[in-house]
């Protein structure tokens, strides 16, 4: 995998975007500066990897915008060791950051050719997470609970499955709507089991599938 100094220095440009825009999680900014997310995207976007904007990655998905992936894991604000469920593996991107952050990561794809594709690179990559063929929508019980959790498809609701799953005092953020935009909102599970919700501004995912192909 080539990561040119010229990659390097859009990197830091974009990190520079970032913090323009309120990123400002010291942790985050540096996983970014470090994750070359040339290497998730095929090469015709190799010159405009660093943009701020979404690109297709196949089956209809896409990687999402660099400010969305740090917006989303600064509001996590995770700590090393802590196990964070990630649903939507995609290109692996994400993960890989999650992974510089330190995370223990269990990461559910539901579309298998991604899947199969995004197992191998992880792998290549030498990137610690646990991937999982199946339906973000019912989670993982078998490894729960979950210190984190992070939606990166856009849910008509937020599932029972994921809230069971959180540890009491943990956070999950999740774009919840149908159609076009979302709302990005922070899921707080109370030491009492119930849970309180934040809005976090207008947020645009490609929709959550439920069940496996």
């Amino acid at each position: 995998m080539i990561d040119s100094y010229r990659h390097k220095g859009m990197r830091k440009k974009m990190v520079q975007e970032l913090q323009a825009k309120g990123i400002v999680d010291a942790n985050v900014l540096l996983a970014l500066e470090d994750v070359p997310r040339h290497w998730f995207l095929d090469n015709v976007f190799l010159e405009i990897a660093y943009q701020n904007q979404a690109f297709q990655i196949g089956c209809g998905q896409t990687i999402s915008h660099p400010y969305t992936v740090a917006f989303q894991s600064q509001i996590l604000n995770i700590k090393k060791g802590q196990k964070v469920l990630e649903i939507g593996t995609g290109c692996g991107y994400q993960t890989s950051i999650l992974a510089k952050l330190g995370a223990k990561i269990y990461s559910i794809e539901r579309h298998r050719p991604l899947y199969l594709k995004t197992k191998k690179l992880l792998k290549e990559l030498r990137v610690r997470a646990t991937t999982f063929y199946g339906d973000g929508y019912i989670g993982q019980a078998a490894f729960a609970p979950f210190d984190k959790i992070i939606v990166t498809a856009a849910a008509p609701y937020i599932p029972d499955a994921l809230i069971d799953q959180l540890i009491p005092g943990g956070l999950m953020i999740i774009p919840v709507g149908e159609g076009n935009s979302q709302m990005m909102t922070l899921v707080t599970k109370n030491l009492d089991g119930s849970i309180t919700k934040e809005d976090k501004g207008a947020a645009a995912f490609v929709p959550m599938l439920q069940n496996k192909e």
